[in-house]
């Protein structure tokens, strides 16, 4: 009778390793299956809440580059009464450059400065009243008009921030009412539309509406006020007095000759006064300014030339 051959042992030690390593896996199969969630469920990654979302993708996003230049509205609760471009006031014969734009507030209230700058000038002008200039970037100026009073920090060579108060609203100068005369120049001086520049912000100085804030309209705004300055006034009055002298002149009709001159009357006829010495006025020699001694009055002497 013959014998079986056996495997050696390292190799039937290897045989039962993996019976029983197939053993264990059929094993903890069956144990999940078991359990109430069915088996192994894919595992998928936690949701975040919107806010969260939005903030880590905005960490992720690179940061914008600081802007140039931002302007603010000097007013923030004004309304534009008149734009920029070209107006006649009810004194004025023919239209010009409203280099600026009028701004109006319920009340009085603080004017801001329209950006960050420098105080270049700050005065008093016959026509913008009482007034104050800023320098900002690329060489750009803003200009703030007709105001009652300047903020105390406010000098020549001050640092100012944007909507820092400069002055507070007023009436100075030719003025029709309370209002703001705001304006904006470019470093070469010439004046710019401010609608174009207000509420937004320049990363660049290429991103500055330069050509097309120089831009006149060729629309001519008749502008009518509520209240003409006392200066004006005369100046309407006299001119209407001289337009009605020239239709007189216009209606008159001289037979046989014609009209050589007409004197148009002074608004404010200036009465002659004689003298402080009592002597007759000096009408004869005027030019050379010497007047006649008193015992040959000038009267007297014209009398004595043109007698025969």
């Amino acid at each position: 009778m013959s014998e079986t051959s056996l495997p050696p042992r390292g190799a039937r030690a290897r045989i039962d390793g993996a019976i029983g390593g197939a053993l264990a896996l059929i094993a903890i199969s069956m144990a999940h299956a078991a359990l109430p969630g069915g088996g192994l469920q894919p595992t998928r990654p936690a949701r975040l809440s919107p806010p969260l979302a939005a903030a880590r993708a905005s960490a992720s996003r690179p940061a914008p580059p600081p802007a140039l230049i931002v302007f603010r509205p000097p007013l923030p609760d004004g309304e534009i009464g008149s734009p920029f471009g070209l107006r006649q006031l009810p004194w004025e014969d023919k239209p010009r450059l409203h280099a600026g734009l009028d701004m109006e507030a319920p009340q009085p209230e603080a004017v801001l400065a329209s950006a960050d700058g420098v105080v270049t000038r700050v005065g008093q002008d016959p026509g913008y009243g009482r007034f104050v200039e800023l320098t900002h970037a690329e060489g750009l100026t803003t200009l703030y008009g007709h105001m009652e009073s300047f903020a105390p920090e406010i000098r020549p060579g001050a640092a100012v921030k944007a909507g820092s108060p400069v002055g507070r609203i007023g009436s100075t100068g030719v003025s029709t009412g309370v209002h703001l005369h705001f304006e904006v120049h470019d470093r070469d001086g010439r004046p710019l539309n401010p609608e174009l520049f207000l509420g937004r912000a320049f990363a660049t100085a290429a991103e500055l509406p330069l050509r097309a804030a120089r831009r006149i309209p060729r629309r001519v705004r008749v502008a009518f006020v509520s209240r003409i300055p006392r200066i004006k006034q005369a100046q309407m009055q006299d001119r209407a007095e001289r337009a009605q002298a020239l239709q007189q002149l216009a209606a008159l009709k001289v037979s046989g000759g014609r009209v050589r001159s007409v004197i148009i009357p002074s608004p404010q006829p200036v009465p002659a006064q004689p003298p402080a010495d009592g002597r007759p006025p000096d009408f004869c020699d005027r030019a050379a300014r010497k007047p006649f001694p008193p015992a040959r009055p000038c009267g007297l002497k014209r009398a004595q030339e043109i007698a025969p």
